[in-house]
């Protein structure tokens, strides 16, 4: 470091201990970047590029950003997948003898993020340590925000890890080599990466200090490195003591259903396929939560349903208490909602960066504590008064800070004002001290001002020389002489002092300096006393959370019209599913009706249903919404069924959907096989799987070979739950031969006049896919549709539609069309649905929900009285009226119809 100046040196000395971080160099208003630091933030972060001469001959590259502004800028690097180090002076200007020190105060990383604004109150944020020991491999899992610490271990394997990894999707991993190697491997088939930091060795000593309560015994080796890790890790970057994380969290993944990265997407539990958006997700039908620590819970059960029967009816039992009550949860949710997230408000006491606004809405939210906990036992119903009792309304806590804290405290702690007057008797004493000198010079202003008959003489203040007496340049004559001290000088005015103006400024800005340190020391002592509490403070939030999410299930299941699944009984592994719908399918169109499916997946009836049908029949969404039911059951919700009889799915695996995996080098065909390998070598008996279009991709007698075979293995050897679609009809033989399967299929109503996809599933196999008709709903030119139902007809394999259709095109042959259902057997269809008789090119395409029946001719037109009440009608929330409010909807309905002679 010779020839750099000693500000560099100490600079270059500090950037040492954070040499794969951005260091943000604290130098007045601004933190400073230099050397490669500012090269790459002035690129990342758009900002100018400068240099700084630095005792050497060449100029080194800096830029910086203001300090009040720094956050945002810090966002940004860290949302890029960068380190910030943050270097600020730790000792007085005043009294520094040369360069003023600087230390790193705090390293942000991906995983260490504490600005909840730039997480979403509604996510978590996690940073996992990990470690490997004897083939197995461990997990530790903290959201530094919250405080939550979550530890598991499994067998090391790439999937093993893949499947806890997306539970949590860490921003961010600490671990030995080759734990992070494995889970570099493990994401890259999903292309997902994090931050990783590699360690060789933690050491147990800050274990036993950060968990002086913790029993170590009962942790396995792996676990406790994983913890290890991760707790040094953060040590090291953040500088100061994690009180907020003192409860270890231990779990078996087997004891939740285990969801690979595929079904989680394929599903779309938390994330479209499309644009990996919330929206027309499971978890944005479900969410009805009013808390953030409740919508952040919620997304942790999707993410891990239940192997529990027991937990699980108690979840159930509290639904269904809610959901049988309109009022009480309507009342349950409008506290809730006056509840602030004590998950991260805790977390920002722990750390020391609560403000007073913070301890007031801490305040707040404990005191609906007791309010909720009433609601609750009145609901009758044993987790619910379970849930109450468990809970602690920190009354104490909350009366200390109703007493301490203003109600309006300043958002900056030094800024005073943060302490209700009556509180401390110095404080009172000082700021009387202080309003009594303002009123002085109050005084003093008037005396002057009749002193020397200057109207507009006014004393101001400035940070810069205190008070002062203001004189217009006009009546600068009427001064008296020898009276004031000329102070400045402005473009129109002078400005004087006096020595008793002097004089009291003194004892003022002493009692304001003296004010403000004593309120400062005040809430700091009220602030540590409140993180003292922070166990009893985070089982409440961790309590809150939980009834959030059961009232949000209730709130969902009440208005969808969901519900209670029941289990089947010990060894016996039947899936009953009556009239089932797909919840978000069937959430699209409000005024629908979803044309509801059976499904029975039974010893006695076969546990593998192989579906043929048309493209866009709905087999896909029929398959899903089977997987939707299971899942929506064992996370404790409501399911969209009319009677549910399920057995526990230890696995979900699905295959929906084609996609190539371009990095990796792998086509759709190698994908659906890498997807089939897996399933092959984790299902179990008591797994679901899913297979949409089986053996695509390939020639017809391959892939048709291939889907036989995978069939015959799933139903022989791994014995499970399976719904298989396939456009291979050929395949139905299986059906003779596989006692385990049998064959459904896609209805359809086909004739001259059009084709009617019926979305309604009915045993035996399709001799169609329509996959021309589907081309010619996609707009494709009508020669190419044309010549390709010539193609078919040269082949002999057109269906009655197929040659209706040709015939209208002006083909050259023209057989009978008849009017069929394929198959024979007829569907119970919904009511009032009627397919119309003829469509633009002779094809229709029923939607996947059911439309009101087209009015007869003769039928009666409806009066505009009438569509104004239907409209109404329409619209109503009958789920939230009251039956009186029904009542008085009815009479007014009926007294326009009577006005209008319509009666």
């Amino acid at each position: 470091m010779a020839g750099y100046t000693p500000m560099m040196e100490q600079y270059l000395s500090v950037k040492a201990g954070a040499t794969d971080a951005i260091l943000f160099y604290r130098l007045g208003d601004f933190y400073e970047m230099f050397f490669d630091d500012a090269l790459t933030a002035s690129r990342e972060l758009e900002i100018t590029l400068t240099g700084r001469g630095a005792g050497q001959e060449e100029r080194i590259p800096m830029c910086g950003v203001p300090y009040h502004a720094a956050e945002g800028y810090i966002a940004k690097l860290i949302d890029k997948g960068y380190k910030v180090a943050i270097a600020e002076q730790v000792e007085d200007p005043a009294t520094a003898k040369g360069v003023v020190r600087r230390e790193i105060v705090r390293i942000v990383t991906p995983g260490t993020v504490m600005d909840s604004r730039t997480l979403g109150d509604g996510s978590n944020n996690f940073i996992v340590g990990a470690a490997i020991a004897e083939g197995r491999y461990g997990v530790a899992a903290c959201d530094l925000t919250t405080g939550e610490l979550y530890v598991t271990s499994f067998p090391a394997t790439g999937e093993a890890v893949k499947n806890v990894l997306n539970v949590y999707r860490p921003a961010e991993a600490v671990g030995d080599d080759r734990a992070i190697t494995l889970i570099i491997d493990a994401l890259k088939p999903i292309n997902r990466a994090i931050v990783t930091t590699v360690r060789e060795s933690s050491d147990s000593a800050p274990l036993a200090e950060q968990f002086p309560d913790e029993q170590w015994s009962r942790h396995e080796t792996v676990r406790r490195q994983a913890v290890a890790h991760l707790i040094a890790y953060l040590n090291e970057t953040q500088k100061r003591s994690l009180t907020h994380i003192r409860a270890i969290k231990a779990y078996d993944s087997e004891a939740f259903m285990s969801l690979d990265a595929f079904t989680r997407r394929n599903l779309e539990l938390t994330e479209t396929v499309r644009d990996r958006t919330r929206k027309g997700t499971l978890i944005s039908l479900l969410d009805r939560t009013r808390t953030a620590m409740g919508a952040r819970l919620l997304k942790r059960w999707i993410d891990q349903p239940l192997l529990d029967k027991q937990q699980l009816d108690r979840r159930l039992d509290a639904v269904e208490a809610l959901h049988q009550d309109w009022l009480q949860r309507k009342e349950l949710r409008d506290e809730l909602g006056e509840v602030y997230d004590l998950e991260r408000l805790t977390g920002r006491i722990a750390y020391g960066t609560a403000n007073g606004r913070d301890l007031n809405a801490l305040k707040t939210s404990l005191q609906r504590v007791p309010s909720i906990q009433s609601l609750c036992h009145n609901l009758n119903a044993g987790p619910l008064t379970n849930l109450a009792d468990q809970m602690d309304a920190c009354q104490d806590l909350a009366n200390a800070i109703e007493l301490a804290i203003a109600d309006e405290p300043p958002a900056n702690i030094r800024d005073g004002g943060l302490i209700r007057p009556g509180y401390d008797a110095k404080l009172d004493a000082l700021r009387d001290a202080s309003q009594n000198g303002k009123q002085w010079i109050a005084e003093l202003e008037r005396q002057e001002r009749e002193a020397t008959g200057i109207k507009s003489l006014k004393i101001g203040f400035n940070k810069v020389f205190g008070y002062y007496l203001e004189v217009t340049r006009s009546n600068l004559g009427s001064l008296p002489e020898g009276r004031y001290e000329r102070k400045q000088t402005l473009a129109n005015a002078e400005r004087y002092v006096t020595p008793e103006l002097k004089e009291k400024e003194a004892l003022i800005l002493e009692a304001e300096e003296r004010m403000v340190d004593l309120e400062y020391d005040i809430f700091l002592k009220l602030r540590e006393q409140i993180g003292g509490q922070m166990a009893r403070l985070q089982r409440l939030a961790e309590s809150l959370a939980a009834l959030d999410v059961l009232q949000s299930f209730a709130e969902a299941s009440a208005e969808r019209r969901y519900t209670r699944p029941s289990w089947t009984d010990g060894d016996n592994y039947d899936l009953t599913i009556e009239d089932g719908r797909h919840p978000v399918v069937e959430s699209v169109n409000e005024n629908g009706v979803f044309i509801a499916n059976d499904s029975q997946l039974t010893r006695a009836e076969g546990s593998i249903l192989l579906i043929t049908g048309p493209n866009m029949a709905g087999k896909s969404t029929y398959m899903r919404q089977v997987a939707m039911i299971c899942l929506m059951a064992q996370i404790g919700c409501f399911v969209p069924a009319r009677r549910a009889v399920l057995p526990f799915i230890d696995r979900i695996f699905t295959r929906i959907g084609a996609a190539d995996d371009l990095v990796g080098g792998q086509s759709t065909f190698m994908v659906e096989m890498k997807d089939i390998q897996v399933m092959t070598e984790q299902a179990t008996e008591r797994s679901l799987i899913i297979i949409d279009e089986l053996g695509r991709g390939t020639s017809t007698d391959e892939g048709m070979a291939i889907a036989q075979s995978v069939i015959e293995y799933v139903h022989d050897h791994i014995r499970c739950k399976a719904l298989v679609s396939t456009h291979f009809h050929e395949l139905a033989h299986l059906e003779n031969s596989l006692p385990g399967l049998r064959n459904g299929c896609m209805a359809v109503k086909e004739s001259a006049e059009g084709v009617t996809f019926l979305r309604k599933l009915v045993p035996g196999a399709a001799d169609s896919s329509y996959g021309i008709y589907c081309a010619q709903l996609a707009g494709l030119p009508e020669t190419i549709v044309s010549r390709a139902y010539g193609l078919l007809q040269e082949s002999g394999s057109l269906t009655a539609r197929e040659a209706a259709v040709t015939r209208e095109q002006g083909a050259s042959y023209a057989p009978t069309p008849s009017s069929v259902l394929s198959p024979t057997s007829t569907p119970v269809l919904p009511p009032a649905i009627e397919p119309p008789a003829s469509s633009p090119n002779g094809v229709f395409q029923l939607s996947m929900f059911a439309e009101p029946a087209t009015p007869a001719k003769s039928a009666k037109a409806t009066t505009p009285v009438q569509e104004k009440l239907l409209d109404k009608l329409r619209k109503i929330d009958v789920m939230r009226m009251t039956p009186l409010q029904a009542l008085e909807w009815l009479n007014d309905a009926r007294n326009q119809l009577t006005e209008s002679g319509e009666a």
